[in-house]
């Protein structure tokens, strides 16, 4: 069995499982005192889009959209996960050929089926774009300590794909209920704080409703959440703003800063 090993553990967020467990927990029961209580019978989230920074930065901000899950964790069973190629430029999209991904905390086992069906319809395997991306790796732990029953993962790194294209992608594994998809995006870049809060507020009101002019210069994984956008247009999804925050508000000076958002499609 191939497996991929964890690329960022130990830099991005802790390597010890118990420690890294014990990060993640803390931060999940934090997010979910700040929102308001989802009834236990809700239907699971379609999608989420969350951060993927370092955890001391954006994990406050990323558990604002994991938390959503912890109420409907029993009814999750296959997540989609798309991110932007920060390593390996790329035209399109790339697919994993590993049979799981690793982290500390275990082992998730890659859908097979559904990248079979994305290799059909002419999405390439390109395990380069994936050893060494951060952008996808960094949501697994949040994925193993939200959800209680196991899940298969389907990991795709988008480099300048067009919305539609994204959308046809993602529409080809859509799924039911059971069925996740997160987009892994931070939001503007090492602007000072006040001007990275404006900018960042501009984006999320794009974001929240379903415009697919975000750009990189605005949110670095622009192509995977413009894709998804245009997939709540063809679906009618409803696109709420959990969190907004930058490493200013969590560890980091103030003088140049990383925005950070949190958003549930329903």
């Amino acid at each position: 069995m191939r497996v991929r090993p964890a690329a960022v553990a130990g830099t991005f967020y802790p390597d010890e499982p118990a420690i890294l467990a014990r990060v993640v927990d803390d931060l999940l029961t934090e997010a979910a005192r700040q929102v308001r209580t989802v009834p236990a019978d809700t239907t699971p989230p379609k999608a989420l889009i969350a951060p993927h920074a370092g955890y001391v930065y954006s994990g406050p901000v990323a558990a604002s959209a994991y938390q959503r899950l912890v109420p409907v964790a029993d009814r999750i069973e296959r997540v989609v996960l798309l991110g932007p190629a920060h390593r390996s430029p790329m035209r399109t999209m790339a697919l994993s050929s590993a049979d799981a991904w690793a982290t500390p905390l275990g082992e998730v086992p890659i859908d097979a089926a559904g990248r079979a069906r994305l290799a059909e319809a002419g999405v390439p395997v390109d395990d380069r774009a994936h050893a060494q991306e951060h952008s996808l790796e960094v949501h697994l732990p949040f994925l193993q300590r939200a959800l209680t029953g196991p899940f298969t993962l389907l990991p795709i790194v988008v480099g300048w794909a067009t919305p539609d294209a994204v959308a046809d992608v993602l529409d080809r594994v859509w799924g039911g209920p059971e069925t996740l998809v997160v987009v892994s995006t931070d939001l503007s870049h090492y602007h000072p704080y006040d001007e990275a809060a404006a900018l960042d507020h501009r984006t999320a009101a794009a974001i929240v409703a379903r415009s697919v002019e975000v750009v990189p210069d605005e949110a670095c994984g622009a192509h995977p959440v413009t894709g998804l956008l245009a997939a709540a247009q063809r679906h009618d999804l409803r696109v709420e703003l959990l969190d907004l925050r930058s490493s200013g508000d969590t560890a980091g000076p103030r003088d140049q800063v990383v925005g950070y958002g949190a958003f549930v499609l329903t």
